[in-house]
């Protein structure tokens, strides 16, 4: 049984958050959930709340959340806010504020 959580436009990089996906990928659920609480980036805590969402959607399918095994596990790029800081003499600097999509999907372990 395959359970599936998306958190879309996640305000963080892809890349920061990548970082903390590449080290979970094939993991047993409660296994990466503990990693992932002892992990000292930002993004361990928003790539968990996914986990966990994943979890207690499986949960919801009579599955025990626990021995399940993450699939799939990717981040996305979403959208880009562009924001405009005022410079000197008249000119501005584009801030580029990306967001991103992280996927996590659960399978039983077979």
């Amino acid at each position: 049984m395959q359970t599936k959580a998306v958190w879309k436009y996640a305000r963080i990089t892809p890349r920061k958050a990548r970082r903390v996906v590449d080290l979970i990928r094939d993991k047993n659920a409660g296994e990466a959930l503990t990693a992932l609480k002892f992990m000292p980036y930002r993004g361990a805590r928003l790539v968990a709340k996914v986990l966990r969402s994943a979890m207690a959607n499986a949960e919801q399918k009579n599955a025990d959340p626990e021995k399940m095994k993450i699939e799939k596990i990717c981040v996305d790029e979403g959208p880009v806010m562009k924001r405009m800081e005022p410079r000197s003499m008249g000119r501005a600097n584009v801030i580029k504020k990306k967001s991103s999509h992280i996927t996590v999907q659960l399978t039983d372990e077979q």
